[in-house]
């Protein structure tokens, strides 16, 4: 007689310990499954639906300043820790965890240009309208003991920058500057540092230009002109010859310093001038600070933000930080209050089960999977805009598309060859000069 015996593995449904999910068998076969992917869709669908729901960016605001906040600082070693200079002088050492300004010192005499920490942050640098360089402890002073700096350079291995007439280089601990690079005649306006290679360094002058910088040698690299003038540069982190320039044009330049005749990027996007801009800690985004009063996030790789902020009372944005956990941006407005924003406008914060991570998971593969479907794609896109940014928008794109028209009826009308192709990218560089 045959005997025919089902027979299963118990590993295959036994559990290791009680604290193991217990396993489901599933038949992956397609064939068992014709409806998976308009399922996966819809599901897709409502978590795209549902991150804009739960887009809420701003935490906080942190207020105490008297005039517009003019530039920030972040500690190096500590993420809780925001330093921020003002018009009138004063800076200010700020706790993100308490909400809370935890030290204020009348710094100069006027507006607080810059400031800088040291790497092991037991102190850092200000410069100011009132023509000094001042060093001052992170830690507040001692109980009887005034508050006064620890140097004071007059301007005319820490070693930092300062611009004006011409780009200084300073040692922390003489009163002199340790050189000077000079390229042209008209004033710099920001000077930064490469984080990687830290002898280079490039600066932004009124005469529409950018110069880089070597401390190894007496003269300058090179300089690139462009049509309107650069507000400020900021160095990728990661990759050394890669930097970002905020332009009065609203557009920002992603540059390789290797090839300055064209641009790697051009990212538009703001209807007014762009006033700073700084790289998240990942390197995949940078944040972007501008006048016509909104900050927003760009993938270093789009020409487009993925991203806009804004509130009813935020005035002119001078000044913006990625924080360096990669999950908040601070931005510093001319009405006297520093912002905290959410990298991630619908990111949960606080602690995660298990389960939520695996369904956020779930959720963010499907949006990948999906997101070039157009219902998506339109709801993932679409921002909420203050009525002057959406009317400036779209007047951009009709003066846009009549230089276009223009260009093409040019060229129709034209002798051929007499007006060569220029690509997008290389109009707006002026000449670049080595």
């Amino acid at each position: 007689m045959k005997v025919k015996v089902l027979s299963r593995n118990p590993d295959d449904y036994v559990r290791e310990t009680k604290q193991d999910i217990q396993r489901v068998p599933r038949n992956y076969d397609p064939l068992l499954h014709p409806f998976e992917v308009p399922r996966e869709y819809v599901r897709a669908l409502n978590a795209t639906k549902l991150d804009r729901v739960f887009a809420k960016p701003f935490l906080a605001s942190l207020d105490g300043h008297r005039d517009g906040v003019n530039c920030m600082a972040k500690h190096p070693q500590s993420l809780s820790t925001i330093l921020s200079g003002a018009c009138y002088g004063e800076v200010k050492i700020w706790n993100l965890t308490k909400r809370e300004c935890i030290r204020t010192l009348q710094a100069h005499e006027g507006f607080v240009r810059g400031m800088c920490t040291r790497f092991c942050g037991t102190s850092f640098f200000t410069v100011g309208d009132d023509k000094t360089v001042k060093q001052w402890k992170m830690e507040g002073p001692g109980y009887g003991e005034e508050e006064e700096p620890i140097h004071t350079i007059l301007g005319k291995k820490p070693i930092f920058a300062t611009c004006g007439q011409q780009v200084d280089i300073w040692d922390e601990q003489r009163t002199s500057p340790v050189c000077s690079l000079t390229w042209g005649v008209d004033s710099i306006s920001s000077v930064k540092f490469n984080p990687i290679e830290t002898y280079l360094l490039g600066s932004c002058a009124s005469d529409r230009n950018i110069v880089l910088y070597d401390m190894r040698e007496s003269t300058p690299l090179k300089k690139v002109i462009l049509d309107m003038r650069t507000n400020t540069l900021c160095w990728n982190p990661m990759e050394a010859f890669i930097f970002t320039a905020a332009n009065e044009d609203y557009n920002l330049y992603t540059f390789d310093m290797r090839f300055l005749n064209m641009p790697v990027m051009v990212h538009m996007d703001h209807v007014s001038a762009v006033l700073d801009v700084d790289y998240s800690p990942t390197v995949k985004e940078f944040v972007s600070a501008s006048f016509d009063k909104s900050i927003r996030i760009f993938p270093v790789d789009k020409g487009h933000s993925r991203e806009v902020y804004h509130t009813k009372r935020m005035q002119h944005v001078i000044t913006v930080r990625w924080t360096s956990d990669n999950k908040y941006i601070l931005c510093g407005s001319d009405e006297m209050n520093i912002r905290l924003w959410k990298a991630n406008a619908s990111e949960k914060l606080g602690v995660l089960t298990p389960r939520e991570k695996a369904a956020l998971n779930y959720n963010q593969k499907l949006k990948e999977k999906f997101q070039h479907h157009p219902q998506i794609r339109r709801i993932a896109r679409h921002r909420h805009l203050p009525k002057a940014i959406y009317s400036q928008n779209k007047e951009q794109r009709i003066m846009k598309e009549a230089r276009r028209r223009k260009e093409l009826n040019r060229r129709k009308h034209s002798k051929p060859g007499s007006l060569p192709p220029v690509a997008e990218k290389k109009k707006h560089i002026v000449a670049v000069v080595e």
